[in-house]
Order: structure tokens, then C-alpha cells, then sequence
């Protein structure tokens, strides 16, 4: 197949999704492989090192996007404000698209809504099941690494205290509380690199093998109560709570948050909103100079108050609603998602065409466009299709 390689254009995405590794493996099983000029530059890898890998560098996106037969991307299409249009617009009937679109968060809807009518089938990474065989597949897993990581040290960078405890001539300065709600893949590595920074820990998840995980990094943990048959779904992502329970979950973690420091949301629902877990109101009650980290913003947040793309503040609480997160780590995390994205492209593709096995549990995770409908079955539920 021909694949294209575009230069991503959200503003401060410095993530590409293949490098020159992963292009010479995509040549060696036989595609042809075009690199928008400098679409690597922001993770460090230049256009001199995807030509000695055998891609072909293309120099504007309009031109790739018109000869490639797939487009693998890092973001969602959005609005080309150099060329006037949208990157959907950019795409034709029967070209192939996969990259993380979100289609159930309702800023996506439109977007997903002119995918389909252009005819595209798009494929959403996160949307690949947690499941063993996928595992090398799962872009999301391996940018909620990067995402805990680097949200905590975004958090601490606007904190007006020091984290650790501090012995001084002056006397002791005590830690601060870290609490970190949904002790996922992103929520374990925000929690360890709290640790490291020397926070006291706290943990809230519905699963009780969240709970256990992060108690085995030093978390304190907050159990809030829900049943585990309620909490725990396929391939061990939580389930959505029906509107008594998350108002209980609410209530629950409500009593707590005027003792923490930093806030860290990453409680998500594989293919659907996320639960708002924060409301304005509870957002009140944190002290003055705390932070909110809600890296689920890419699917609604888990904070009323959050405001998508940006950091804000309510108050005097500061709320991070960063939705991209890991391009602030650009190589690490460029380096994770171009192995997952080469590895998918791999499992889909056989004698040089896409297999689209809909009884397949991975095909079913990521298809969100097909023939010109929207077959997401999150994103249908979101849209009330």
C-alpha cells in the first residue's frame, strides 16, 4: 500500500506517527512509504533520516494526502489553517485513516460526521482492546505512560510549594497530598512519579485490582464503595457506573479533595464519555494553588471545570486540560506510537490490502467509519444514532 505520513498540526503536537525505524519496516513488508517534509522535526528525527529509510518526502500535506492510499496520523484531522481546509476534507472515498479520533467525545462528533460522508474508513487506536494479543498495538496504553509521567511534572511545575518534605534551618516544610483517581496505566506512572518527587500518595479506582496495584507503589488507598461486579469490565478497563453509583463515587471523593495538592484524573471507559467524577462546585472546596490534572479530556474529562486544550483555573485552583500531553515528551513518546501504529498496520494488513474482519475483537474496537456511516458503536451512543 502507499502511506502517507503527514506533519501533525495541533498546536504544540511535536509527535509524528512513524519514524525512519518503523518506515523501513513498512518498506521491507512492501509498501511505499511518503513523509511530509519535516513532519519529524519535532521529535528530533529529520527528513535526512526517513530518505536513508527509503521514504519519499513530500512536501506539502495536500499533496500526500491526495496520493496516499492510508494516512496514519497522531491526532485527530482538524482545520489546516496554512491551506484553508480541513484535513477531512483533505481525504477521499476509500482511503484509510488511523489515528486517535475519540469519536464518542462530542468536540469529535462533527468531525467523525464528515469523515463518513467523505466516505473514509477510519480506524481510532483508542478503541484496541485491552487484550493480550494487541498489546503491541495499544497506542493509548503507551501514551497514558507518557501522559502520567509528564502530567505530574506539569502539575508540579505550577504548584507555589515545594512537593517533598523539606528539612531547612528554618524548620520542616511537610509534603504534599497527591490523589490520583483511576489507577490505570497513565494513573500508575503518575502516582510512581509522585512518589519520586516525595508526595504522599492516595488512590481511588472502582477495580479492586487497581486498588491493589497502586497500594503496591505506597498509594493510601480512598475505597469508595462501588460492588466489583459494577466496577470491572472486559480486558480489565473499568465499566460505566449507572447515575446513582457515579453520584456516590462523587460524594465519596468529595470529602477529600480539600486535603490534596495535586489531583490527577485518568478514570476512562473504553470507547465512551468520561465519567465526570469533579463538579464545578467540588472544584471550590480544593485550596487555594492546587492543581487538577485531567488527562481525559480527550474524552470529555473527568472535571466539570476543565477546559479542553487548555490550562485554566477556577479560583484559584489551577486546572490542566492539555489534550496532548505526551507530544510534550516528543521522542519517547513518538518512538512508543509509531511501534504500535506499525504493529497494526501489520496485523491489518494481508497481500498488500486492509482486512477489515468485523467478528475480529480488534477490528471491532477501532472501526468508527465505514461506507459512508459511522459505525462506532461508542461514538453512535454519544451522537444518540
Amino acid at each position: 500500500m502507499l502511506i502517507g505520513i503527514p506533519k501533525e498540526i495541533m498546536h504544540a503536537e511535536n509527535r509524528v506517527a512513524a519514524t525512519p525505524e518503523t518506515c523501513k519496516k513498512l518498506i521491507a513488508d512492501g509498501h511505499r512509504v511518503l513523509v511530509q517534509q519535516g513532519a519529524g522535526l519535532g521529535a528530533y528525527f529529520h527528513d535526512e533520516e526517513y530518505e536513508a529509510s527509503g521514504a519519499q518526502l513530500v512536501d506539502s500535506a495536500a499533496a500526500l494526502f491526495e496520493q496516499a492510499e492510508m494516512i496514519l496520523k497522531v491526532k485527530e484531522p482538524i482545520f489546516n489553517q496554512e491551506l484553508g481546509v480541513h484535513e477531512a476534507d483533505l481525504m477521499r472515498p476509500g482511503q484509510y485513516l488511523i489515528t486517535f479520533i475519540h469519536p464518542a467525545s462530542p468536540s469529535n462528533h462533527q468531525m467523525v460526521q464528515r469523515l463518513a460522508e467523505k466516505g473514509v474508513t477510519a480506524l481510532t487506536l483508542d478503541g484496541v482492546p485491552r487484550i493480550t494479543r494487541a498489546q503491541n498495538m495499544d497506542a493509548l496504553t503507551s501514551m497514558s505512560t507518557c501522559a502520567g509521567y509528564k502530567g505530574m511534572l506539569m502539575a508540579a511545575n505550577l504548584l507555589p510549594s515545594f512537593i517533598p518534605q523539606i528539612f531547612s534551618a528554618v524548620g520542616m516544610v511537610k509534603p504534599l497530598n497527591v490523589l490520583v483517581i483511576g489507577a490505570g496505566v497513565g494513573g500508575m506512572q503518575a502516582l510512581a512519579t509522585a512518589k519520586r518527587l516525595g508526595a504522599v500518595v492516595h488512590a481511588i479506582d472502582i477495580r479492586a485490582d487497581a486498588r491493589e496495584q497502586a497500594a503496591s507503589l505506597g498509594a493510601k488507598i480512598i475505597d469508595i464503595g462501588i460492588p466489583e461486579e459494577m466496577a470491572h469490565g472486559p480486558g480489565g478497563y473499568a465499566l460505566a457506573l449507572p447515575k446513582d453509583l457515579l453520584q456516590h463515587e462523587r460524594e465519596m471523593i468529595a470529602p477529600h479533595l480539600p486535603q490534596m495538592d495535586i489531583v490527577f484524573l485518568s478514570a476512562l471507559v473504553p470507547g465512551k464519555l468520561a465519567p465526570v467524577l469533579i463538579t464545578r462546585d467540588m472544584v471550590d472546596t480544593m485550596k487555594s494553588g492546587s492543581v487538577i490534572v485531567d488527562i481525559s479530556i480527550d474524552q470529555g474529562g473527568n472535571c466539570e471545570s476543565t477546559v479542553p486544550g487548555e490550562t485554566a483555573g477556577q479560583g484559584l485552583v489551577h486546572l490542566i486540560g492539555i489534550k496532548n500531553i505526551p507530544g510534550l515528551l516528543p521522542k519517547s513518546s513518538t518512538w512508543m506510537f509509531a511501534q504500535n501504529v506499525y504493529n497494526l498496520v501489520k496485523y491489518l494488513v494481508k497481500d498488500g490490502k486492509i482486512q477489515l474482519d468485523t467478528q475480529d475483537e480488534i477490528v471491532q474496537g477501532i472501526l468508527t467509519t465505514r461506507d459512508g456511516a459511522i459505525v462506532h458503536q461508542g461514538a453512535r451512543e454519544a451522537m444518540g444514532l
